[in-house]
């Protein structure tokens, strides 16, 4: 007979975008062995069975009839939430977390970024840095996270084994890149597809289903046109999801139009094959209308990331501007552009930078904390076309899930108050 778990106590999530749902007491049963519910969107052990009001348990308990029940309460200081997902993470940047934000951003790739991504030829380097990352992540409550590796597949093999040691799921890429950086950091273009179609078997046979290859073309400039079709060829013959960046600097948008005969970005994109509905591109601040609609139209999702925004000079990005336009939007931390690995401090970022829009434009409205809470949860599932597994507490999805707590005597702010209502906690978190 199967084991369950039961959770009980205040529970926030997202069932609809840019909403929040508030069970003031409520209840969230979990199937250890992931077979109660018969349902077939997650292939995960531990299954969401049931959701309610806790008035409703023990009813709902007696549909289970489970051999053994672990009871999870919780206090008043406490929350149960979605786990959070980074849409957009450079885990050999670590290091350089803090470094070089005097540089704009191709400035910032030349003299800190390839001088260390260099280096992960050194496994002994690559062990200590990915498992770092990863049990950082983890430690800010990032149970998903989508990384970019380095150009070396046996490097970025190193990332996934570390995300398999320490049980975050996460897609994790190999970049492909034959330009613009140094010659002992760059590859063939037949290079790069072999290396690219090894690695995606490599994460593969490790036969851990929370760990996805992805398609990493670090951005426009570092590869070309027939590159990035065969990547794009790569990921549909094999349903694999694709990463890369979009319009992050303005001397970057004018680089990309001189190389591709004055195409947009998103063209060139589309033109290689890369627009899909699982694909993420991070950043987005300088988009036109006409590039907005094409990635609307084609599925394709946005990570925005403010905190590297700000960092690296970029600019600010209108997000109720891309929201409006119907493209899928997550958070990304963008490590090393954003120095924080973690996504509450990208959240907060996201309500800053927002704010500061509004300043110079009467029209703009700031982000809320319900706006940023839903693109690190149910927003970052969908921009990662995983929300039919994770991003909030619907039955039959995975449990994947993380335990706030507002009054622990280690953190960094003290709790103060006696009478906060789980919204109210909820805001102290973003």
């Amino acid at each position: 007979m199967a084991e369950g778990k039961i959770i009980q106590g205040p529970i926030i999530h997202c069932v609809d975008p840019y909403s929040l749902t508030v069970i003031q007491n409520g209840f969230v049963i979990v199937d250890d062995e992931g077979k109660a519910t018969n349902n077939t969107r997650s292939t995960a052990r531990f299954q969401i069975a049931a959701v309610g009001d806790a008035a409703d348990l023990h009813t709902a308990k007696k549909k289970f009839n489970f051999a053994r029940e672990d009871l999870i309460t919780l206090g008043k200081t406490q929350l149960l939430l979605p786990g959070l997902i980074d849409t957009h993470i450079h885990a050999p940047q670590y290091p350089n977390a803090g470094l070089g934000y005097d540089k704009p951003l191709l400035e910032w790739l030349d003299n800190y970024t390839y001088k260390l991504e260099k280096q992960y030829r050194d496994q002994e380097l690559c062990k200590r840095v990915f498992d770092a990352v990863v049990r950082k992540t983890l430690d800010h409550g990032t149970t998903t996270a989508c990384y970019f590796g380095s150009l070396f597949r046996d490097s970025t093999l190193v990332l996934a084994s570390s995300v398999t040691r320490y049980g975050q799921r996460a897609f994790v890429g190999k970049i492909n890149m034959t330009k613009l950086a140094p010659e002992d950091y760059i590859e063939t273009a037949e290079k790069s597809i072999e290396d690219t179609l090894e690695f995606v078997k490599e994460v593969k046979d490790i036969g851990n289903p929370l760990i996805q290859p992805i398609i990493t073309p670090r951005f426009a400039l570092s590869v070309d046109m027939e590159l990035m079709k065969k990547l794009g060829a790569i990921a549909k013959e094999q349903n694999l999801h694709i990463q890369t960046h979009i319009s992050e600097n303005k001397d970057e948008v004018k680089m990309v139009r001189e190389l591709y005969d004055n195409k947009s970005y998103a063209d060139v994109y589309n033109e290689a094959n890369l627009l899909t509905p699982k694909t993420v591109l991070a950043h987005g601040i300088y988009l036109s209308e006409d590039e907005m609609n094409l990635l609307s139209k084609t599925g394709t999702s946005i990570s925005h990331c403010p905190e590297s925004n700000v960092n690296l000079g970029s600019g600010i990005c209108d997000v109720r501007k891309l929201k409006n336009h119907g493209i899928t939007l997550g958070l990304g931390t963008d490590v090393a552009g954003g120095a924080s690995p973690s996504i509450i401090t990208a959240m907060r970022s996201a309500i800053s930078a927002s704010t500061n829009l509004s300043f110079a434009d009467e029209n703009s409205k700031p982000l809320t904390y319900i706006d940023v809470f839903y693109l690190a949860t149910l927003g970052g599932a969908k921009a990662l076309a995983l929300d039919d597994q994770i991003g909030n507490f619907q039955v039959g999805k995975s449990f994947d899930a993380i335990i706030v707590d507002l009054d622990v005597k280690s953190s960094s702010a003290d709790y103060l108050s006696t009478d906060l209502t789980p919204q109210e906690l909820l805001q102290n978190f973003c």
